[in-house]
């Protein structure tokens, strides 16, 4: 497995503890549908939340939070609508972000709820 591989895994695994300590219930985890992914589908309280992780290491020259593109938004609001629509969900939806930054063994975590909305 690639280290960035890795990197991508660890840090999906945090933001699914960061979530539960939060009290989230973790729904799905690498959801997907036909070329559709979403990293981590949740339930706050009653809203169903789709959350998007971006995990970097301190050799990357980005913040991860700066790797969500017009396109991957886009990318994220049709899976969403493909799981609602294959769950009949009528839920409140929202979508967060978590951005994870490794610096060695330690790590730094930023949780930004309600990070887009998807336009019409």
């Amino acid at each position: 497995m690639s280290r960035q591989k890795e990197i991508g895994n660890k840090g999906e695994e945090l933001a699914q503890e960061h979530l539960r300590t939060l009290g989230y219930q973790i729904l799905e985890t690498n959801w997907r549908h036909h070329y559709y992914e979403i990293d981590i589908i949740a339930l706050d309280r009653d809203e169903l939340v789709i959350v998007e992780v971006k995990t970097r290491s301190t050799d990357s020259y980005e913040h991860p939070a700066e790797a969500i593109s017009n396109q991957k938004i886009r990318f994220l609001v049709n899976a969403a609508e493909a799981y609602i629509l294959e769950k009949d969900s009528n839920r409140d939806t929202r979508f967060d972000v978590i951005s994870i930054i490794f610096y060695g063994q330690n790590f730094e975590l930023e949780h930004f709820k309600d990070a887009f909305y998807p336009t019409a």
